[in-house]
């Protein structure tokens, strides 16, 4: 069992950056596919990014994709989400998931607040 806490949110203006975190329990971290998942007022839930348990192998929405970069540090049990040039569609609640197989996920923090102004 792994227990997840996203934390690095907050107001940022558009063309501004913020790093997310996902600090984990547990011992088995590293052995975990972790993802970054976003969901904005009256939209459902959509994936943003995904890292393998190495971080070798990295996968990104075409929303996000040149903007963000996930990364982990096994070491620190965390993940990390890098957003630079945000933009108003990014504001959303974010969260983070963890799986044994990379694409599927069932342990979920509680979200992180990001909100981009214009």
């Amino acid at each position: 069992q792994v227990q997840l806490v996203e934390s690095g949110g907050g107001l940022v203006q558009a063309g501004g950056s913020l790093r997310l975190s996902c600090a984990a329990s547990g011992r088995t971290f590293s052995s975990y596919a972790m993802a970054w998942f976003r969901q904005a007022p009256g939209k459902e839930r959509e994936f943003a990014a995904a890292i393998n348990w190495s971080g070798h192998h990295t996968a990104y929405a075409d929303s996000v994709k040149g903007r963000f970069t996930i990364s982990r540090d096994n070491a620190k049990n965390t993940m990390y989400l890098q957003m630079n040039s945000l933009k108003p569609e990014d504001t959303a609640v974010y969260y983070c998931a963890a799986g044994t197989l990379f694409g599927s996920y069932d342990h979920w923090g509680q979200g992180t607040q990001v909100t981009v102004s214009s």
